[in-house]
């Protein structure tokens, strides 16, 4: 019997995905090393996903803020770039990405398809945003006075996300897209029962050009993971879009401790053309004034 003969009759182990958060650009397992399992939609077992603890969200936040200088720095062209370049990975995995979401959301592999593929077109939408969005809601403002007066819009900072729960892959990128196109850092709650695909995104995060920090990922139990962060001092902004109705309000409340925006969940469907609102929730408005100079007989002259 020749090699080849023999190599194909042997029987090969299978290789289990491990799973990771992402923080900071690298991939940690949970400080506390828990883990917890999560099951498809028919309750068999896919994988056991880390269960993150409060210091894996501080450390989260500590790895967001170390970021945003860098990129709510970078150019409106380039963050439009980068978040184009996430579409371009995710097109090149869409296999597997498609298997995770037919497994975490029950659905058929067609139908999951088309839930990948809108994810990726969330991406390109929001890139091409990236340079665009300070024109609609930034300009020239009419004053009575020789002054320029003109508003623009700024990043708010670092902005925790609870991901949606049930839309495990579209609603994750439907939310984290428009806080990242704008220039703000994210700390994310991935879905408690189907955190896999959003782990997934990590690791095209990391290899695409998104700079370590700007995107964190955590799996784990949500009310856990969100509580320290809605009470974080250093967390500018909160997005509940995965939180219930009793989980909201204890969140609204500690994050008035330090005056978060706050952005209240909402019933949305993530497959249509989302708008600029989640953008524009955790952009702050700069204006400055300028002296035009003195004024000549024709009232133009500078």
């Amino acid at each position: 019997m020749s090699t080849v003969e023999k190599t194909e009759k042997t029987e090969r182990l299978s290789v289990f995905k491990t799973y990771k958060l992402y923080v900071g650009g690298k991939f940690p397992r949970s400080e506390s090393g828990r883990v917890y399992e999560v099951s498809d939609s028919k309750g068999n077992w896919l994988a056991n996903a880390p269960q993150s603890s409060r210091k894996d969200a501080r450390d989260a936040v500590l790895a967001a803020r170390k970021a945003f200088g860098g990129w709510a720095g970078a150019t409106a062209y380039n963050r439009g770039q980068v978040l184009y370049r996430v579409a371009e990975m995710l097109e090149g995995r869409k296999e597997q990405f498609v298997r995770e979401v037919a497994d975490a959301e029950g659905l058929s592999k067609p139908k999951a398809a088309a839930v990948v593929d809108a994810a990726v077109d969330r991406w390109v939408w929001y890139a091409g945003w990236t340079d665009k969005i300070a024109q609609v809601i930034g300009g020239a403002n009419p004053v009575a006075g020789p002054y320029f007066n003109l508003s623009s819009p700024e990043p708010t900072g670092v902005v925790a996300v609870v991901a949606p729960q049930e839309s495990s892959f579209l609603g994750l990128v439907s939310v984290v897209a428009p806080v990242i196109a704008t220039g703000n850092t994210a700390v994310v709650i991935a879905s408690e029962k189907a955190p896999l695909p959003a782990l997934s995104l990590g690791e095209v995060l990391a290899t695409s050009d998104v700079p370590g920090g700007v995107v964190n990922i955590l799996s784990g139990r949500t009310a856990e993971i969100a509580a320290p962060l809605a009470a974080h001092q250093d967390v500018n902004a909160i997005d509940l879009a995965g939180a219930d109705e009793v989980l909201a309000k204890e969140l609204e409340i500690a994050a008035a401790d330090n005056l978060k925006r706050v952005l209240r969940p909402q019933a949305v469907d993530y497959f249509e053309t989302p708008g600029i609102d989640r953008m524009t929730a955790f952009l702050e408005t700069k204006t400055v004034w300028h002296p035009t100079g003195s004024l000549g007989a024709s009232g133009s002259s500078y």
